[in-house]
């Protein structure tokens, strides 16, 4: 009888529920004295979903109350297949693959071998004398393969003392020769290096990305093929693997045994590999007369030279290199990253800054990559974009900078770093734009930024749980508000940043700066940012869907102009509603079906968002602490609130605005 209540919650739409609801609870109120208690409910999660007051005793009305919740939570991952179900998941960890199925266990040709530095031999003279050998692939400029430098540079010496050959292989004809160099020397790579600019290594191994590792034994026989490990895939980073394919796979070579697993995906940057079986398709469609467009009103802001993308895309060559990335990404909808569900009905979006690719769009571009790829007429080209050597808002009024570098270690992950600087402004500031600059943006995931009054006792409280005041997420490095709004800078404050640092594969420093723009008078309305969060999560282990809700009452009307929200890494989806005054139907104000701990981004609307007071927001979100997903630290742990990305979070922000003699904030 103990289970009667949560399957009849999940069961059936609110209109049908209220009955059974009832029936139900009355079955599992035992003494018939009106409440349900832990005796009669043993189970935690739903006591804690069910119990709103927290005094351990569920009510009819808290009972049927939970109910409604639970429905509000549906499109996050309960009843129906929803959108999180039907779609692949944003992170992409190695996959094990049926070994027979992708050569392992044949015979390679005798490839013929030309190092970069001109040598050229043919695979069976580099087997002579050794006991296999290691084609390990690499991309200059791929950030994945960046990453795994470091425990490459490991195998190689490794497998050097072992007997085992290596040969470093790049598939990516675009990249120079200099790009290549200045990649094995910042990892210490001691091994020839070939440049299959033809791709006929690539073919000849069918291999699909930048970080693919191929072992042979001594006959040319292929043994091993796919990741070096599991610490880096796809939208996700872990501190250590757990599997070390490659590794593993060279042991059991030694030894004279078969790998335990012989073949995996390789998440990495995504080879042009075309076939013969595919034929291109004539879309008519050319570079320069559509897809350079395309490309710069939804790629080029980011994917430029010295952007925050990881390669550029303002070239027919750059995107013919990164060919088969765009279409792979593209494909599996995480470029351009926007993640709200789209608006039902086909309606008009309400967000000012929707990045999603329009269909027409998509189409085209994938059409294109899909063929032939013609160049066109230069003369249809448009004007190519410019855009500021530094600072994307201009030169700032002042800047608030770390007072010195901080130490970025070259693997695995970083507790956030929590630092202060005390400004010296004599009076107060008005703040009507602000950009957050790293000294080296390929290590920085996000930062959030909060200004404390002089003399204010300074602390981190974790992350922006009272609210931020400026923050630099993917996707949101800088922000500019309206004429007449602007946010309030006291004079002395101090200014603490918490800092979210991702190893790359090579230590480096970075010294970051909050550029300040400031109003040339005082404001109409004041700007603030609003946190609803939930301290109280309770994860429980190996649970692939569970469903947290927070509801808080709004104390004051308010305009809301954006929403974000937060979580870690266990984070699957996420929605904010809102509840009128006096009960009735909970209006959706934001939904993230797909939520993306790697692209936490801003939802700003292009009209602002009325809340009456009394009326009560709406919290739901979904998390996957299941060995499932691939970027769980540890699927073994019940997860609860904590700074670190080990640990979890939910958060709602709302930023919203009030006139400037009414400057309060919501409790």
């Amino acid at each position: 009888m103990k289970h009667l209540l949560p399957t009849l919650l999940i069961a059936l739409p609110l209109a049908a529920q209220t009955p059974s609801v009832e029936q139900r609870f009355r079955v599992l109120d035992r003494d018939e004295d009106g409440v349900v208690t832990e005796a009669e409910l043993p189970q935690k999660a739903w006591r804690r979903l069910l119990d709103a007051d927290g005094d351990g005793r569920i009510t009819l009305a808290e009972a049927l109350s939970g109910a409604a919740r639970l429905r509000g939570a549906r499109g996050l991952g309960l009843g129906a297949a929803t959108a999180a179900e039907a779609s692949p998941p944003l992170q992409e960890a190695p996959a094990v693959l049926k070994a027979a199925e992708h050569g392992v266990g044949r015979r390679l040709p005798d490839l013929a071998l030309r190092e970069l530095e001109g040598a050229e031999s043919l695979l069976s003279a580099r087997l002579q004398g050794a006991r296999g050998l290691v084609f390990a692939f690499l991309g200059a400029t791929c950030p994945i393969s960046g990453k795994l430098g470091p425990e490459l540079a490991r195998l190689e010496k490794q497998a050097d003392a072992q007997g085992l050959r290596w040969i470093w292989v790049c598939p990516v004809a675009a990249e120079s020769a200099a790009d290549i160099r200045a990649f094995t020397a910042a990892h210490g790579l001691k091994a020839p290096v070939v440049h299959d600019r033809e791709g006929l290594i690539a073919t000849a191994l069918a291999a699909t990305t930048t970080t693919e590792c191929f072992l042979v034994d001594a006959t040319r026989t292929l043994v091993y093929r796919g990741a070096v490990n599991d610490q880096y895939g796809l939208g996700y980073s872990k501190e250590k693997a757990s599997r070390h394919y490659l590794r593993e796979a060279m042991t059991a070579l030694l030894g004279g045994d078969l790998p335990e697993v012989a073949a995996t995906t390789a998440p990495g940057c995504a080879l042009d590999v075309k076939t013969a079986a595919a034929p291109a398709a004539a879309t008519g469609l050319t570079y320069h007369h559509q897809i350079e467009r395309i490309l710069q009103t939804h790629c080029v802001e980011c994917h430029r030279r010295d952007g925050v993308g990881p390669f550029s895309l303002e070239t027919y060559e750059d995107v013919v290199e990164n060919a088969g990335m765009i279409r792979r990404q593209v494909e599996r909808g995480v470029m351009p990253p926007w993640f709200a569900a789209p608006p039902a009905h086909g309606g008009a979006t309400p967000w000012s800054n929707d990045a999603a690719l329009p269909e027409r769009d998509k189409a085209e571009l994938l059409a294109w990559l899909a063929g032939d790829r013609p160049r066109g007429d230069p003369a249809d080209a448009p004007m190519p974009r410019r855009y500021p050597a530094e600072w994307q808002l201009g030169s700032p009024d002042a800047i608030v900078q770390l007072s010195a570098p901080i130490a970025i270690k070259a693997e695995g992950t970083m507790p956030y770093q929590f630092v202060t600087v005390t400004t010296d402004f004599p009076e107060d500031r008005w703040v009507r734009a602000y950009e957050i600059l790293p000294t080296d943006r390929s290590v920085v995931h996000h930062v959030i930024v909060q200004v404390h009054a002089k003399g204010a006792r300074v602390r981190d409280r974790g992350e922006g749980s009272e609210g931020y005041w400026a923050a630099y997420v993917p996707g949101n490095t800088h922000h500019a508000y309206p004429s007449g709004f602007a946010k309030k800078l006291p004079a002395g404050a101090t200014v603490s940043f918490q800092i979210h640092y991702t190893p790359n594969g090579r230590a480096t420093r970075d010294q970051l700066r909050l550029g300040l723009h400031f109003a040339k008078e005082p404001p109409r309305y004041v700007v603030h940012t609003a946190a609803v969060a939930h301290a109280r999560l309770n994860i429980p282990p190996h649970a692939a869907r569970h469903v947290e809700v927070k509801e808080q009452t709004v104390p004051f009307p308010m305009n809301v102009t954006g929403l974000m929200a937060h979580m870690h890494v266990r984070g699957r989806a996420f929605k904010f509603e809102v509840l009128p005054p006096g009960g009735g139907e909970p209006e959706v104000l934001l939904d993230i079906p797909r939520y993306d701990f790697n692209w936490q981004l801003r939802y700003d609307y292009a009209q602002p968002k009325f809340l009456p007071a009394g009326s009560r927001v709406r919290l739901t979100a979904v998390f996957d602490n299941s060995a499932g997903n691939s970027a769980n630290p540890d699927p073994d742990k019940t997860v609860r609130w904590g700074p670190q990305t080990h640990d979890e979070m939910m958060i709602g922000y709302f930023e919203y605005f009030t006139p400037r003699k009414d400057d309060v904030a919501m409790e």
